[in-house]
């Protein structure tokens, strides 16, 4: 793994879509200022000397596509990260395991009856939005360094404005595209990354297995895993 770093005045955009997945972030930093735009809070400091913005965007595609925009646009963020829990579309994963994206796509985008295919975002050629490699080096290493009790995975992130539940909507996914995690907002954030040029990676945590039980699971896991993505950011921090 090579040692190429951001520069130091870089500012960093973190996203995640409920307060359990920014919540421990906030209390890390040292917050300036809170600017309020769409309804969502945009605080910003430093953590560690980085200067950081730090928002709960809410669920879904529309939610972080206009937040990952307005980090950029408004804020002047140079990289995002988009940090939060997911559920598992591999049997290998288990509750609490870390995914780190490769890519993400929105598995629920599809305009293949007028030639695309699956996902694709018409006119762009991709259905896949690639993660910044130098960041997910760096999420990598600083997962590999502060989590010891649950599993590391490096893969694709699959988003659509629907919580996957059942085992049916998981295997079609899975059919699909392939894919280790799935959620609500990672590929609106990429996509959006794309446009605007902007380095990016999504951390996901698996809060539940879409396996019918995804709902219970959900609602128990959620803080839990949350705070690991919010452990390895910190230490992402400290090394960018």
């Amino acid at each position: 793994m090579n040692e190429k770093k951001i520069k130091p005045n870089t500012k960093v955009g973190i996203i995640g879509a409920m307060d359990d997945e920014v919540s421990l972030l906030k209390k890390a930093a040292r917050i300036d200022k809170t600017t309020s735009i769409a309804s969502m809070e945009f605080c910003e400091g430093e953590i560690d000397g980085r200067s950081v913005v730090i928002v709960k965007c809410g669920m879904g595609k529309v939610n972080a596509g206009i937040c990952a925009s307005t980090l950029i646009r408004e804020f002047h963020c140079d990289v995002i990260i988009n940090t939060g829990v997911a559920g598992s579309l591999d049997a290998r994963m288990d509750i609490g395991d870390i995914v780190i994206s490769l890519d993400a796509v929105q598995h629920d985008f599809d305009v293949t009856p007028i030639g695309f295919q699956k996902a694709e975002i018409p006119y762009t050629g991709l259905y896949a939005f690639k993660a910044d490699e130098m960041l997910r080096e760096a999420a990598k290493k600083a997962a590999d360094k502060v989590i010891d009790d649950v599993k590391i995975f490096e893969g694709r992130v699959c988003s659509g404005d629907q919580f996957i539940a059942s085992k049916g909507q998981k295997d079609t996914i899975v059919s699909n595209f392939g894919g280790l995690a799935c959620e609500m907002e990672g590929a609106s954030v990429a996509q959006t990354c794309y446009l605007f040029g902007v380095p990016f990676v999504i951390l996901r945590a698996i809060s539940d297995k879409p396996d019918g039980t995804g709902a219970s699971d959900f609602a128990v896991f959620t803080a839990e895993s949350a705070a690991r993505c919010s452990k390895i950011i910190l230490e992402m921090l400290k090394a960018l």
